[in-house]
């Protein structure tokens, strides 16, 4: 049995590129685990901070340890580069401790898609930068960025 394709498809396009960036944030802003891992292959391969992950049910535990951890969690990514089957994003996220301590977590990840359009590679590098509560930027309902809300280049991020 074969899966569904992930459009957009590779090789990509810079609009391409932008629209597989943007669904991957709307993905993880949506806080579901096993929503985000279906845009992965079955045997994905990770690198998140110094975290090795493998295949989709891994992926579905990482994930819901994560938004256990990091509340309110909201995420813009932008196209940093692509060709062919891979693209590169840069990122920030917001989000708070269970003691509402802030953070803006800030990343890069490399990605790799195979021709269905799943990714079947994805490495991370986040750090994270305590905030103050009003020196938060992202402050949308939980749930999709809104089209009108700055990105990370309008932020100046």
């Amino acid at each position: 049995m074969t899966e569904a394709q992930r459009p957009p498809l590779p090789p990509f396009t810079f609009e391409s590129a932008v629209e597989k960036a943007r669904l991957a944030e709307d993905g993880w802003n949506s806080r579901d685990p096993a929503r985000v891992a279906l845009a992965y292959t079955v045997d994905s391969q990770w690198r998140n901070r110094a975290e090795f992950v493998t295949g989709r049910e891994a992926i579905v535990a990482f994930l819901s340890r994560k938004w256990r951890r990091e509340l309110d969690y909201r995420l813009i990514k932008e196209l940093w580069a692509f060709g062919g089957n891979r693209i590169a994003v840069r990122f920030a996220y917001e989000w708070h401790d269970d003691s509402g301590n802030w953070f803006r977590s800030f990343g890069n990840e490399n990605w790799e898609f195979d021709n269905s359009g799943l990714m079947r590679k994805r490495y991370a590098c986040i750090n994270d930068l305590p905030i103050r509560a009003d020196d938060r930027c992202f402050h949308w309902p939980l749930g999709r960025r809104p089209d009108d809300h700055p990105g990370l280049s309008e932020l100046g991020f």
